[in-house]
């Protein structure tokens, strides 16, 4: 059956599917403990011919649909996590809970469960098997680690020849748009927490104590000169402190200074590098300051690299369902972080991103992924659904 007939399949579960990613959206969880979101997973996945397998150490659900012929497997990623932020989107489904789909990981799961129930109709031309991977713990929770320990890379039996996932964009991707590139798609990310000691005592004396806030403030600054002259321009470097504290009154000066920064690489170079140079400036501005300094530098995820024949072979996949209008090449990477680069650095694939701002809307207007008041449309939900399944099942027939 030609891709096409999966893309007209996938319009024919539209309702079924805004429905249950409404279900999902009202009802979001965080974190790698899901269990209210792998209740409705399981539901949705009961009946089907698949092998069905939950985690252990999170609430994952591994699904493994079995070839009518024997072959390689292909695996199929969707993160199912929300976020702790409080709803201001105004659809008529918004969760009231104090957490929110504000990444859309809810359309991810809803199209995977899509996917799942277009292959299984199609289970007697597969030339192999399709793992389908609902992974909590996404956002920040390194939740993709923590499903390879428990197996899910050999569900089938033996580790996928190709590995796929997609994201939806609230902003900057038109409506119903996939977007990939070979290479970098998203940013290495990591996290720091870097605490200054020095000594209190009183503002109108500061020759009198160590005061934190000067030296952390020159960190700060610092690390922005440091990436434009210690990182080539063509392989960026970006870092963001977002978090400042320090002192409770006007006239006290403080013992300690405490701030958090993000810091995102485009390569693994660069991430290799990134962290002895961002200690060294803070260990040497400290130093000069007869200062102390804590450095609490953890690595999150490495980049999301796509695999080049991979990301050839999902822009050709996405442009034979959909159509030539349906697939624009990614001029740079995304500097936000995934860990489905934990998958592909093991197998290779793709990542897509898919624009899902309401149609007729400006994508560079519209609020972005995380925000408060992001808008994902349930117009794309049956694209992502017929882009996972034509990809795993075309994956499927050029191994056979």
């Amino acid at each position: 059956m030609s891709l096409s007939g999966i893309a007209e399949d996938a319009r024919e579960l539209s309702g079924e599917l805004a429905r249950l990613r409404h279900r999902l959206h009202r009802s979001p969880e965080t974190g790698l403990n899901l269990p209210r979101t792998q209740e409705a997973v399981l539901a949705e996945l009961d009946g089907l011919p698949l092998e069905i397998s939950t985690g252990e150490a999170l609430s994952s659900v591994v699904g493994v649909l079995r070839g009518a012929r024997k072959g390689p497997a292909v695996l199929l990623r969707g993160d199912m996590d929300a976020l702790p932020v409080a709803e201001r989107s105004g659809v008529e489904f918004a969760a009231t809970s104090g957490s929110m789909h504000a990444c859309g990981h809810d359309l991810h799961t809803t199209m995977l469960v899509g996917a799942a129930r277009l292959l299984a109709d199609r289970r007697a031309e597969l030339d192999g098997d399709v793992v389908f991977m609902f992974q909590p713990g996404e956002e920040g929770h390194d939740g993709a680690s923590h499903m390879i320990s428990e197996g899910v890379l050999e569900a089938s039996g033996a580790r996928p020849v190709a590995a796929y996932g997609l994201h939806v964009m609230a902003s900057v991707v038109p409506h119903g748009v996939f977007t990939t590139r070979p290479g970098p798609m998203m940013a290495a990310s990591d996290t720091v927490t870097v605490t200054v000691t020095g000594a209190g005592g009183h503002g109108s004396a500061p020759h009198r104590g160590l005061d934190p806030i000067p030296a952390a403030c020159s960190m700060v600054g610092e690390l922005q000169t440091m990436v434009t002259r210690r990182f080539d321009v063509f392989d960026p470097v970006v870092v963001t402190v977002g978090s400042f504290h320090a002192g409770t009154q006007h006239n006290i000066i403080p013992e300690q200074v405490r701030f958090e920064a993000t810091v995102r690489s485009l390569s693994a170079e660069s991430h290799a590098r990134v962290k002895d140079a961002f200690v060294t400036v803070c260990e040497g501005i400290a130093s000069a300051h007869g200062l102390a300094v804590d450095i609490d530098y953890r690595r999150l995820y490495p980049v999301t690299e796509n695999d080049a024949e991979q990301a050839r072979f999902a822009a050709d996949t996405v442009r034979e369902l959909h159509g030539e209008q349906s697939i624009e090449p990614a001029r740079n990477p995304f500097t936000c972080s995934e860990d489905f680069s934990r998958v592909l650095h093991n197998v290779p694939g793709a990542f897509l991103a898919l624009g899902a701002c309401p149609e007729g809307a400006d994508p560079a207007s519209m609020p972005n992924n995380h925000s408060p008041q992001a808008l994902f449309a349930d117009e794309v939900l049956d694209r992502g659904a017929a882009a996972y399944a034509g990809l795993a099942h075309r994956r499927l027939a050029a191994a056979g």
